[in-house]
């Protein structure tokens, strides 16, 4: 059926689709009936909790950042099955990002292209949308005058958790982007269950320069000192990209020993153009960007075992990149990760994409049990 559904969705420029389809989701949820219907469709096994970072993942199956960057969806993508979502990449300011077109897909490869440039409403807006959504999940009750409250009592299953995905504006200069870090980190730490930091993005000016050693420390040194402050700390993971040398890759995990870092999320898309079956003419117009999808399935494998061999599993990965089938998700944790994200992957299969990892998962394991 998603099959049909999607050769009319790919008529349109790809980000026209994403928000067709998106809104029209939105406007079925609207409708309790329908929305616990799906519910139902696509809910996946509930023994597959996951506990990580101190949270408990309803299921180990997420989406990546850059699909909910305004924490629009949030609603539709829990009733779709999602154990978590990162929204955003979300920035101090509000950005418009690059010139469209700046999302392409590439079909006979099963991936897509982007360069948005970190556009999203900005840190107060979304932080704004998170409060009202965490307003709308606490039970209403009323209390001796008649009048609605909210309660909130301990939940009995694990929620569909919220991962703050922040950034830097692209105006910021390097050397002054740990303000629009901590900008972001002060804004949503209240109304996200925790934190990924983007210096990774290929799409926004010298941002990947911040993957530096001493770069990094001093932002992520810097939000771990905020965090401290806060009741309740956040867990803090890095993303990375999946074109750093493996000397870069070292010096990531021995910033990750040395600062106590909660996790990394392995890996952002790619500017490799290798061994893709789109011509090259196509490639070259559509220009650049970061690639994801399945050329990037083994690439993204291959760091997420390194470092899992090189900090022999004490460091917590969240694997990304070319996840469409449940098979994918085994090799990437039995590679090392602990929970998975997509991305792609749903453009391409649709919304039971969730549904079918986590059953293909339960039952590879029931049958080496």
């Amino acid at each position: 059926m998603y099959r049909i559904i999607r050769k009319v969705f790919f008529l349109f420029p790809a980000e026209t689709a994403h928000y067709l389809a998106m809104n029209g989701l939105k406007i079925v949820c609207a409708v309790p009936l329908f929305r616990r219907w799906l519910t139902q469709v696509y809910s996946s096994n509930p023994s597959k909790s996951i506990a990580l970072f101190g949270l408990n993942f309803k299921n180990p199956v997420g989406l990546g950042a850059g699909f909910d960057k305004n924490a629009r969806y949030l609603r539709e993508l829990e009733t779709l099955g999602f154990g978590f979502a990162e929204i955003g990449t979300v920035t101090p300011k509000p950005q418009e990002g690059n010139p469209k077109p700046r999302l392409f897909r590439l079909v006979k490869d099963q991936a897509l292209i982007n360069r948005m440039g970190f556009n999203n409403d900005g840190v107060d807006v979304v932080a704004k949308r998170l409060k009202a959504w965490r307003m709308s999940q606490k039970p209403k009750i009323k209390n001796q005058k008649g009048d609605i409250t909210t309660s909130n009592p301990k939940p009995q299953t694990p929620n569909f958790l919220i991962g703050g995905n922040i950034g830097k504006n692209k105006a910021t200069p390097n050397e002054e982007a740990w303000k629009d870090y901590e900008i972001c980190f002060r804004a949503l730490h209240p109304h996200v269950d925790f934190f990924v930091v983007n210096v990774s993005s290929p799409n926004t000016p010298g941002l990947r320069e911040l993957q530096e050693k001493e770069a990094l420390k001093k932002i992520l040194t810097h939000l771990q000192e905020m965090n401290g402050g806060f009741s309740v700390q956040k867990p803090i993971l890095l993303k990375i990209a999946p074109d750093l040398t493996l000397e870069q890759i070292d010096d990531v995990i021995a910033l990750a020993k040395e600062i106590d870092l909660d996790g990394l999320v392995a890996s952002n898309t790619t500017i490799d153009r290798q061994l893709l079956q789109t011509s090259t003419a196509e490639l070259e117009a559509i220009g650049a960007g970061g690639l994801s999808g399945k050329p990037l399935t083994q690439k993204s494998t291959e760091i997420i075992r390194y470092i899992h061999q090189q900090t022999n599993g004490t460091l917590p990965i969240i694997g990304s990149g070319g996840v469409f089938t449940g098979a994918h998700a085994q090799e990437k944790m039995a590679a090392g990760a602990s929970l998975v994200e997509v991305w792609t992957g749903f453009i391409y299969e649709g919304p039971q994409i969730v549904r079918n990892i986590c059953k293909q998962l339960e039952q590879s394991r029931d049958k080496w049990k």
